[in-house]
């Protein structure tokens, strides 16, 4: 039987912890569930993901929590604190982003993300906005796309179509 480090278990505990805090912050939230998916404990609401763990997550170098948020939070918070902000892998590119939970996180800027995600994800509106940036138009360009605003709707001053 092998012996593990003491890093190796300094690790493992940090990890506890963090997900311990982690868990009181999502579950207090309206409507919050928490399930394992991917390996790893997963928050939430509305039948929809908001928080996924990050427990060295495929080899990670870190301790952390990924975060569904709304377009253009990911670029400013990971621009803003690169040390405590990352672009974490396959839902990076939907514009999650991941918050560092090991190296003594501020939990009250861990808190404060996590209801943003949250919030956008149990926000119907917020989450269809995201998809789109103009309502009219279809996932693709295909046949049956539309291309013109519906009656009623003006198009987006200083774009014509």
């Amino acid at each position: 039987m092998g012996r593990r480090s003491a890093g190796a278990v300094h690790q493992a505990r940090d990890g506890v912890a963090a997900l311990t805090r982690l868990r009181r912050i999502c579950l207090a939230l309206p409507g919050s569930s928490e399930k394992l998916s991917h390996g790893e404990p997963t928050f939430w609401v509305g039948g929809r993901m908001f928080a996924m763990f990050d427990h060295h997550h495929h080899g990670a170098p870190h301790v952390g929590v990924w975060l569904a948020m709304p377009l253009g939070a990911q670029e400013a918070l990971v621009y803003q604190d690169p040390k405590r902000f990352f672009v974490p892998p396959y839902v990076g590119p939907r514009g999650w982003v991941g918050v560092r939970l090991d190296n003594r996180p501020s939990w009250k800027t861990v808190e404060h993300v996590v209801r943003e995600a949250h919030q956008f994800v149990a926000t119907p509106l917020a989450r269809k906005a995201n998809r789109s940036p103009l309502p009219w138009r279809g996932r693709g360009q295909g046949e049956g796309a539309r291309t013109t605003p519906p009656a009623g709707t003006a198009a987006p001053r200083g774009r014509r179509r």
